[in-house]
Order: C-alpha cells, then sequence, then structure tokens
C-alpha cells in the first residue's frame, strides 16, 4: 500500500489493442544533441546524435506497485523521483539509494520542484475508505495531478487504474470505481496522444506491510498459470455478469512495473490498455532485454 493509500490496476502491435494507440515519434523537450568531427581522406564527415535522459516523477513511488516501477526504472537508466507522504520506505535495497525520495502530500505540493526537468510522471494513487474519501483518493488526486504535470508541460503521464469489471452498475457507482474513471477522463482530456491508462486486476508478488512479507505470489502465480492454460475456455464465460470478479487474470506487480517503462520510454504510446496488453508489454520488454 502507498502513502496515498494506493490500491492500483504498451505495446507491441496496434491491431492487438482495442484502446491502445501509437503516432508518429515526436521529441521529448529533455533532449542533448552531441556533434563529432571526424576526418577520412580528408573530408570532415558531421555526426549528430539525439540523446534524450528520462526523468520519472512516481506517485506513490514507496508502495507496493510504486516501489516496483521506481526499481525498474532505475534498472532501466531513468532517473526517478518518487513523491510520497512517508517517503523512503524501510528496505535495504541498494538500488534505493538511486531514487530521490521526497516526502510530500499530492494535494499540498509544490510541484515546480518536483516536476523540474520531468519527461514522465507515473500516478500509482488510489485507495479505499467511505464513498467521500475513495472519490477524493482516486479521483480528485490524480486529477490534481495531472493537471499540475500538464501545467508545468511534462510531456507523458501514465496512470495506473483498475480493470473494467463487468459488475452490477451499483457496484460501479461507489466512489472507488467513479473515482478512478474521472481521472482517466481526465488525463486522456488533457493528454490525447501521450496519456497512457493500465488497467490492472488483481496485482500479485511479494508485498511488504508493516515489515512483514506477504507472499502474494503464492497465490497469484498459480492462477495466472491456470488462466494461461485454459485461457480458450475461461474467455467465453467472462462475458456472464461479474464473472471476470474470478476470472480477470491476475498480474504480476513486475509485469505492471515493466509495461510503465515501456510507455514511459515509448512516445508512440498512449491510450488504454487492458490485462492481456500489459502482460504483451511486459514480454516485449523482456524480449528486448534479452
Amino acid at each position: 500500500m502507498t502513502s496515498f493509500l494506493s490500491f492500483p490496476a504498451i505495446s507491441p502491435c496496434t491491431s492487438a489493442f482495442s484502446g491502445a494507440s501509437f503516432r508518429h515519434r515526436s521529441l521529448s523537450p529533455r533532449l542533448f544533441k552531441s556533434c563529432v568531427k571526424c576526418s577520412y581522406a580528408e573530408a570532415p564527415i558531421d555526426i549528430v546524435a539525439d540523446v534524450r535522459s528520462e526523468r520519472v516523477v512516481v506517485l506513490g513511488g514507496n508502495g507496493f506497485v510504486g516501489s516496483a516501477i521506481c526499481k525498474e526504472a532505475i534498472s532501466s537508466g531513468i532517473e526517478v523521483v518518487s513523491v510520497s507522504r512517508s517517503g523512503r520506505p524501510s528496505l535495504q535495497d541498494s538500488w534505493l539509494d538511486q531514487v530521490t525520495w521526497v516526502t510530500g502530500d499530492v494535494f499540498y505540493l509544490n510541484w515546480d520542484e518536483v516536476l523540474l526537468g520531468a519527461t514522465a510522471v507515473v500516478s500509482t494513487i488510489g485507495g479505499f475508505g467511505n464513498e467521500e474519501q475513495m472519490k477524493r483518493i482516486n479521483g480528485e488526486a490524480n486529477v490534481i495531478a495531472v493537471n499540475a504535470a500538464k501545467d508545468f508541460g511534462v510531456p507523458k503521464f501514465v496512470l495506473i487504474t483498475v480493470h473494467d469489471y463487468n459488475l452490477p452498475p451499483f457496484v460501479l457507482s461507489s466512489g472507488y470505481f467513479t473515482g478512478k474513471r474521472s481521472a482517466e477522463a481526465e488525463l486522456l482530456s488533457k493528454y490525447p496522444n501521450s496519456g497512457v491508462v493500465l488497467r490492472p486486476g488483481f496485482i500479485y508478488g511479494k508485498r511488504k506491510v508493516n515489515g512483514f512479507e506477504v507472499p502474494l505470489d503464492l497465490v497469484g502465480e498459480p492462477l495466472d498459470k491456470i488462466y494461461d492454460a485454459a485461457e480458450r475456455f475461461i474467455r467465453p464465460l467472462r462475458s456472464l455478469p461479474a464473472s471476470d470478479l474470478i476470472l480477470a487474470p491476475p498480474v504480476k506487480v513486475d509485469d505492471l512495473a515493466l509495461a510503465v517503462i515501456n510507455a514511459v520510454k515509448d512516445d508512440d504510446i498512449f491510450g488504454i490498455f487492458t490485462i492481456e496488453q500489459i502482460k504483451e508489454a511486459a514480454a516485449k520488454m523482456r524480449a528486448f532485454s534479452y
């Protein structure tokens, strides 16, 4: 759980992605040009290379999902700033020293300091509570973050929300879901060509709560393998009301982190991404890493 009470939720092929889109690549404002001159047979040759320095601000970066994103970003050579109400997590991993940990509340944040030099913002903000609390945490907090990033000129925003469950209307009208969807609408309005929404369902992995490790992977990993093996039998059942509350495949937190980094690094990626598309993006990133 992030310090924002967070409970979250890139992209190979266009034809497979109903909500995801691609556009012609545009260059980020944070570009540095280097020029090298050399000569061969007394003929000068100019070589100009564009090198982009990535700097990502992760909202809720010390939580279960946020910390996985920070870790993956660091391993990908991306500069990372984490913002959360409790600051640096009480872990001992070496990658933590490479993250800039900012303690702050998104409602009272000095955005000019936090967003300085940022090429992308990733939000894992979300949570449960009463109706007003859920609207505020899942909706208003993210809307504030989207607008702050847009006003500051950050070129990309990635928002982690929740799977589009086929639940009864009275459930989907709760503050949790309406807050998530209002944040999505704001993002896609302000970032129509570079905003990314990731919609996972149950997220599993090794999660630490109050110093204790909760092995969600002991549940999620076997389920994930079962769903993959029985996909063609399960898929038709998902059309039944509320069925995907059980039948929606779980997502490994490391896969979600890879999908986020894929979205951050690829300017051509934007739109809404489903569970299946998140997994495809993770597979794509893993394939490129070999």
